[in-house]
């Protein structure tokens, strides 16, 4: 498709997107506001729909290229180094879904973590303010993240002090 190490993608694997398990208990989780985006933002539950919807979304494409990002930290407890990552690698996601300019409408890119472009969301209120710049919550699907690395033949654990971030991009 494209060069993925100009992108600094560390892993990559591609599945077939019908191979995907999606599970209540992962959104059960979001609904939980673990990560307290809940309600908050267009790329997270309830604004991405229930399982069945995301299960729909996702089975609409007939591949799925899986990557990651490994990021260094400074010991388990760098709470600042696993933000600074989350950072990097939504400018990640940015370079790959540049890549695909004048394709985008054939392809779905999902990413760790809930959008946080802006400031404040305009969810539920007004729409998004950047539709094209956002990447709904891979876990708010349903999705288990290490499930998904293993059958697309990567590592999702990455060594001690190491964080690692996950995507998948649909097409």
């Amino acid at each position: 498709m494209f060069d993925l190490d100009a992108i600094e993608i560390f892993q990559h694997g591609y599945i077939d997107p019908s191979e995907i398990i999606f599970r209540e208990e992962i959104q059960d989780i979001c609904r939980g506001n673990a990560c307290r985006a809940y309600g908050k933002t267009w790329a997270c539950p309830p604004a991405i729909g229930g399982i069945e919807e995301c299960r729909s979304r996702v089975n609409n494409y007939k591949n799925a290229l899986v990557f990651f990002c490994k990021y260094e930290l400074e010991d388990s407890y760098d709470y600042e180094g696993m933000v600074e990552a989350g950072e990097e690698f939504r400018r990640t996601c940015d370079k790959l879904w540049e890549k695909l300019e004048g394709h985008k409408n054939g392809f779905l890119l999902l990413a760790n973590g809930g959008c946080q472009r802006c400031e404040k969301c305009t969810y539920p209120d007004s729409p998004c303010r950047m539709p094209e710049k956002l990447f709904p919550a891979f876990e708010g699907h349903g999705i288990v993240v290490a499930e998904v690395a293993k059958l697309a033949g990567i590592n999702y654990i990455n060594g001690k002090d190491t964080v690692t971030y996950l995507g998948m991009l649909l097409f």
